[in-house]
């Protein structure tokens, strides 16, 4: 295989969300674009065509920056007979969903 075939989305990898739990259940149904999804406490799982996507989290202590409190999770992702282009595609609109905006 190619480091192109490969792509840039590794299979599993885990990352830390600024939300609260509360605002990722909101998000992950769009997040996923309609793509079956069931959810249980703190996992999820995602059809992707024959492939799927499963997810974990747990809440972790707020980040504290003088007076700011900003909610935090941590989230793992584990993608499993998801080819690498989908899994590219998969997470740049997963990651234009769940991103917030600012100004």
């Amino acid at each position: 295989m190619s480091k192109a075939d490969e792509g840039t989305c590794p299979p599993t990898f885990e990352r830390e969300m600024g939300c609260t739990e509360a605002e990722w259940l909101r998000w992950l149904p769009g997040a996923v674009r309609g793509a079956p999804l069931q959810v249980e406490t703190g996992r999820a799982q995602v059809t992707l065509g024959p492939g799927r996507l499963a997810l974990q989290w747990q809440v972790l202590t707020p980040r504290v920056m003088a007076l700011v409190r900003i909610p935090r999770l941590h989230v793992s992702f584990c993608f499993e007979g998801v080819a690498p282009a989908e899994r590219d595609a998969f997470m740049r609109y997963f990651d234009l969903h769940t991103r917030r905006g600012g100004g």
